[in-house]
């Protein structure tokens, strides 16, 4: 049975509460959402967090709108080359055009052992909406 990305996002969501990472900052067990928005990044971005921007769309699209200082690792690569440039104990922000590749390649690093992934919601387009209206629509 084939699923859809709808009801992949609802067990992508489903697991995110019952199997959540423990915060980078805290030593409580405080889970990390799979999600973050725009907004949240562009917020660790400007208070100067320490994390990897993972960008997990082709290559054409990396080339057509990107955010700078992303790692550009296209989602079919991840497997192969995840454990040699990636680190586990690294915040990784995983984002894509709408949010859908990068959740499953959030829950794929999860999976793995990298316990803070988080995908960015809405992707680049919701970036481009709602931070830098500088980074084109595609």
């Amino acid at each position: 049975m084939r699923r859809s990305f709808a009801s992949l996002k609802m067990t992508v969501q489903i697991a995110s509460r019952i199997y959540g990472a423990r915060h980078p900052s805290s030593g409580m067990d405080q889970t990390m959402d799979f999600e973050i928005s725009p907004g949240q990044v562009k917020s660790l971005q400007t208070s100067g967090e320490t994390f990897t921007l993972l960008d997990v769309r082709e290559a054409w699209e990396y080339e057509a709108a990107r955010i700078a200082g992303a790692k550009h690792i296209p989602m079919g690569d991840i497997p192969t080359r995840a454990h040699q440039e990636l680190d586990p104990d690294d915040h990784i922000v995983v984002v894509c055009h709408h949010g859908v590749r990068s959740l499953t390649v959030t829950n794929w690093l999860r999976q793995q052992g990298y316990e803070k992934v988080q995908s960015m919601r809405g992707g680049i387009d919701g970036w481009a909406r709602t931070v830098d209206p500088k980074v084109p629509l595609y």
